[in-house]
Parts: structure tokens; sequence; C-alpha cells
């Protein structure tokens, strides 16, 4: 029996993928392709997660797809609205007729010889076993494990008479209406979850060990609305989408140029917004710089809403056991609870936990560079998508995906059977992949690749840049290897 093969596999049928897929068939007609999903199901994250209340925690001007105008009335969307718009994007494009679903890649190995990977999958439900190859390898699996969330060591769990549930696992028989709930975690996931269980719970409290930097903006955006009202729908969603990069990269950049007063400013506004009702410090005062981790974005003060009319509260401290009837801290205190919900975090996996090699030899992640966020040095016919840490995923996705593109019309012009990223010239300390001090992060942090000090082997995290370097950023003469030959020597 024949192995299927294609010009292009994608990996991951999610909000990259998918887009990845109609950047090929606009950018790259005559390229055959497939989409690779261990699930069975398009959406990725978003048909994933059914927790109460699941939302983007990006404005969806800058979250959707720059081909496809986001229309909704919400600007910060519930998580239906946007499995939705990704069917959509899949349906009008004619992308799904090409996922095979249930395919969770285990295993990929590049022949220079052949110039082609072949690609080993797994039926999850099934366990069978089956491979293709493809000329180029898109991984675009995202980078959190689906099977299971984080969930750290949590003493006399075994005691306790109640319920214990991990939001990446939320099942429609979970029923909190009426019930003591204790969310724990204090990022974007127990930011949304605590005031969407408040509105039928007993009370909801959110218990952290430390706070988070909390900011709230309008569910829609009243700018967004005039343009969609004035103007065509592609231009009136151009226009929003660049004035919200553009507001983004400057609080981005003014939070890191003046740290102190950033953080005044935050707290100011969450102390404006709770009132008396909840004091700022310790609950929503962190000891860290603003960015140094994401910062928890909100619609229409929710959260606040909530703790303010006291259907839900706060607790900063540190888990002693777990009760038969809740949780005792050890400051002494005791949180009686029904449910408790693990918000505690995800596992990081990198290129969907497929191990890769290279002509026999196995190529380690963590031994290598990123070339501009999304290829890796030495590794032949293969990039991957991973968005922004301080601005929305799909905005580094849809350049990534645009520029495959224009790498691969460059080949096939130029005759070119392969390509890889490889330094022409030292590229400084190697430094961790991410800067973020969160604890997803510094859990998978050894496991990540590396980046050098200065382009393109640097991650600066900025659009714009990005956006030129993507565009117009040379191919041939630059750090790029075609065929295994050397880059030519730039023009004088």
């Amino acid at each position: 029996m024949s192995t299927p093969s294609v010009d292009v596999l994608i990996i991951g049928a999610g909000l990259s993928g998918i887009g990845a897929a109609v950047h090929l068939t606009t950018r790259c007609p005559g390229k055959t392709f497939a989409i690779l999903e261990a699930r069975d199901a398009l959406g990725g994250t978003w048909d994933l997660f059914r927790y109460p209340g699941v939302r983007s925690d990006s404005d969806m001007h800058t979250l959707g797809y720059a081909f496809k105008p986001w229309t909704n009335a919400k600007a910060i969307a519930d998580g239906p609205s946007i499995l939705a718009y990704i069917q959509d994007t899949a349906n009008e494009h004619g992308i799904t007729p090409h996922i095979v679903f249930r395919q969770q890649v285990v295993h990929a190995r590049w022949s220079s010889a052949e110039a082609r990977w072949t690609v080993e999958t797994v039926d999850p439900t099934t366990g069978t076993r089956s491979a293709r190859t493809c000329s180029f390898l898109f991984m675009c699996a995202g980078y959190y494990a689906y099977d299971a969330g984080y969930t750290p060591p949590l003493p006399g769990l075994e005691r306790f008479g109640g319920r214990v549930v991990h939001p990446q696992h939320w099942t429609d028989d979970i029923d909190h209406a009426g019930k003591r709930v204790v969310v724990i975690g204090s990022g974007a996931t127990a930011v949304t979850l605590v005031p969407a269980l408040a509105e039928r719970a007993a009370h909801v409290t959110m218990l952290q060990r430390s706070p988070t930097y909390v900011v709230s903006r309008p569910a829609r955006d009243r700018i967004a609305d005039w343009l969609r009202a004035h103007l065509p729908a592609q231009t009136a969603y151009d226009v929003t989408r660049w004035k919200n990069v553009l507001l983004g990269q400057a609080f981005y950049a003014y939070c890191r140029r003046f740290p102190a007063h950033a953080k005044k400013v935050i707290v100011a506004g969450v102390a404006k917004a709770l009132g008396d009702a909840v004091p700022t410090a310790p609950h929503f005062t962190p000891a860290y710089d603003p960015w140094d981790q994401r910062l928890c974005m909100i619609p229409d003060d929710d959260l606040f809403e909530a703790l303010r009319s006291g259907r839900a509260s706060v607790v900063t401290d540190h888990i002693d056991t777990f009760t038969e009837t809740g949780i005792r801290l050890r400051s002494g205190a005791e949180l009686p609870a029904d449910l408790v919900v693990t918000a505690t975090g995800l596992r990081v996996q990198l290129m969907g936990g497929a191990t890769l090699e290279v002509d026999g030899r196995p190529y380690v992640f963590a031994d290598h560079l990123t070339y501009m966020g999304l290829m890796l040095d030495d590794l032949p016919n293969f990039a991957f998508a991973i968005g922004y840490t301080n601005a929305s995923w799909t905005l580094k996705c849809d350049l990534a995906s645009a520029y495959v593109c224009r790498l691969l019309r460059y080949m096939d012009a130029h005759g070119h059977r392969s390509v890889m990223a490889h330094p022409a010239a030292p590229t400084g300390a190697r430094t961790p992949l991410i800067g973020f001090s969160s604890g997803y992060v510094q859990r998978a942090i050894a496991a990540m690749p590396r980046q050098g000090d200065h382009a393109p082997w640097k991650l600066y995290q900025n659009y714009l840049l990005d956006l030129l370097l993507f565009r117009y950023g040379r191919l041939e003469g630059g750090e790029l290897r075609f065929d295994g030959r050397a880059p030519l020597a730039p023009a004088p």
C-alpha cells in the first residue's frame, strides 16, 4: 500500500492550522496539502475548552485572521463564537476536506537524500499506526498538551469529599449551581471562571498564592462598531486591527520602560473598580513588574463586579491541606467547598509532543536556535507557528504562514528542493526562548529551543518589526541554506 504524500503537511487543525491552510490555498494554489488533527474535531483550544465563561483574553480584531473580518459585536468573544469563526473560515475556503482527524503525530524523520519528511501517526482511539510523507512540514499544534493540564501536589486531596476538576477537563455533568466553589489560581482561566461560576454558585472563592495584573477592557469596541457602520467590512476590520496593534505595542513599551509607573496605574485602575469591596494589597498587587508575566484581561469589569457584589471573594494564601469539607490554609483559615476547580496552568508541549530526527540523528530542540521565531537551525523544510507572548496569538501566526508561502514560492522559482536556517556567524549568548517568569514557562524552559542576541536569531516580540522582516527580509544571501549549500555572499 502506498504512503500518502503531499507537498505540505500541516499539523493541527486549530486557529493557526486552519489559518496556515488558507494562506497556502491563496498564496500557493498549486501546492497539495493535508492537515493532521489528533482529535476528532477542528478548532483546537476553542473546541477543547468547555468550562463556564471560556473566552478570548485578546481582542478578536487581532486574534482573528487578517484575511477574515471579525464582525461579531463582542470584541472580547466567548469560546463558542470563536469556534464558529474558525469553522466558518475552514468551510468558506474549502479546508475541511483536507483535514485527517484522529491522527496524533508521534515521530517525523527527514531524509536529505529524498528531500522528504516521513511522518508517523497513531489513532488515539484505536492505536492504529500509519505514515505519510511530505516535502515541507508545518507544525501548528500549539504549545501545550491537550491530554492533561498542570496540577501541583495537593496535600490531603484524598480526604476531600467534594469534586475536583481541572478546567481543561470540564464536562457537562459538573453542576455548580448553589454550591460553594473554590477556584485555585490567578491567571487568565481563573479570572474567567470566577465571574461565570458566580452567576449560579452559592459563592466562589478565588484562591491564589500570588496575584496577577488584571486589566479591564470594554467587551465591545465602539470605534470598531462605528467603522463597521460606515466602511466596508474588510476596511473597517483592517483599521481596527491596526489601531489595536499600535495601542497594544505602545502599552507594552510603556510597561517595560516605566514599570513602576505602569504598576501604579494598573493597580489604581483595579482599586477604582473595586472600591471598598476588596483591598488591592495583597490581592491585586503583584511583586513582579508588568509583563514579566502575561497580563490578564477581563471584559467590562466582570471579575470586579462579582467581587463587589459579594458573590465572589479572593484569598491570597497557601494551601496547607485539603480536609473532608474544604481547604485549610497556612494562615489557619478554612475555605468550605463542594467543588474545587484547579485553574493551575497548562503543561507546555513542544511540536505536539512529536520527536524528530534528521538523517537518522535525533533532533534535540534544546540544543538549537530559533530562526525568526518560526524555523529551527539545521532542520530542513520545517516551520512552526507560535504566537506572541505580549500580543494576540494570531498576529504572529499569520505572519509565519505568509512567510512560509513566500519561501515555498521562492524555492519553486529557483528549483530548490530544501531549505534550512544555519548561522553564518556567531549568534551571541544563548538565552531562553521565552523570558516569562510564569510557572508554565519555567517548568518547560530546559526543553525549549534557545534564541541568540540579534536578529534573525532573537525574538523581539514586536509585530511591526516582524512584519517588515517577514515580508521584505532577504532569502538568498541571508542565513538560509538551500539544498544544503551555504548561503550566497550578500551583494556588495
